[in-house]
């Protein structure tokens, strides 16, 4: 029998493998996600997520240096706060000189060629947990009472020197008025990373816990988006889109790839995968167990969003990735 084509040709040698490879991974695709508190030396080891920290001014620095040596570009920073200062109005999300802020001038100040996210949601802030003004008679998630507040952190964050703000609330109408004020206020120049799916997941576990976050009462299905639907994700990235959003987001990755590819073909603008604490734990734990291949899977799983079509990643493994990546 003659066999005309053999696909494994195109696969006999690693030189062969390394030339025709569709896909490509750098450390400039990642954003290091970090978590920030105030302390005041050292940092405090995050029990669900095995090698991340909750880390002090100071080695929050040390962490930026390591990052930018190993070619990262960007961090996106999460603030835990202190319990006291939680209120149901998040009136410490725009108080000026709040630790979010002082992180933001301090990465900037360090590095000003590190581009800084800026997380926009009340959620570490709020005494109910939740991303949104809670109604106290009904629980309901107030939309436009929130979108207030989420102006005024807008401006304070880019203030402080934010390059790209990333709603991650879910609120109706976010981004519009959040391009609406960054213009009225001449910050012409920041980006818009918009949550825009961002679905009602069961892998943020481990997040919450780093920020102690979570919800107090109820859940977040009335503002993130339900795992079943799809169509959804479209409609949401077309008002994004029209709305003044510089960068779509996915949340969580690996389990929507197929939102991610969708996006893709859907709009012109960067697609970025949040790839999140849940399948970062995931990998971590069945590496500690011996089950898998912890930098193989690592790897595999970080593709797997360029294929899928991401232009951006953001990743707890960015740092361990850009190593592997630059040897």
């Amino acid at each position: 029998m003659i066999i005309k084509n053999r696909a494994r040709r195109l696969r006999s040698t690693s030189m062969i493998r390394e030339m025709i490879k569709e896909n490509h991974l750098t450390a400039s695709d990642f954003i290091a996600p970090l978590f920030i508190k105030d302390l005041k030396i050292g940092s405090e080891p995050i029990s669900s997520m095995p090698g991340q920290v909750r880390h002090s001014f100071k080695s929050l620095r040390e962490e930026i240096i390591k990052l930018k040596d190993h070619g990262i570009k960007a961090v996106a920073l999460f603030p835990a706060i202190d319990e006291k200062l939680k209120t149901k109005d998040a009136k410490e999300s725009f108080r000026k000189n709040n630790l979010n802020f002082r992180a933001i001038e301090a990465v900037k100040s360090l590095a000003p060629d590190m581009l800084v996210v800026g997380d926009i949601a009340l959620d570490p802030y709020s005494s109910d947990g939740h991303d949104g003004i809670v109604d106290p008679k009904t629980g309901e998630i107030l939309n436009d009472e929130t979108l207030e507040v989420l102006k005024k952190m807008t401006v304070e964050s880019a203030r402080a020197g934010a390059d790209i703000l990333g709603p991650s609330d879910m609120m109706d109408g976010r981004v519009a008025v959040m391009r609406e004020e960054l213009e009225a206020k001449n910050f012409k120049h920041t980006l818009i990373m918009s949550y825009t799916a961002k679905y009602a997941s069961a892998f943020y576990g481990p997040f919450r816990d780093a920020l102690n976050s979570a919800p107090k009462k109820g859940d977040k299905k009335t503002y993130q988006m339900d795992p079943a639907n799809a169509k959804e994700a479209i409609k949401e990235a077309l008002f994004d889109e029209a709305e003044g959003a510089d960068i779509l987001m996915v949340k969580p990755g690996m389990p929507y790839l197929d939102i991610i590819y969708q996006l893709k073909q859907k709009s012109t603008l960067p697609i970025a995968a949040y790839q999140v604490s849940g399948e970062y734990a995931m990998i971590k734990a069945g590496a500690e167990k011996g089950w898998i291949n912890h930098d193989a899977v690592m790897m595999e799983s970080l593709l797997s969003f360029k294929r899928a079509g991401a232009d951006i990643i953001l990743t707890y493994f960015a740092l361990e990735a850009a190593r592997l990546l630059n040897k």
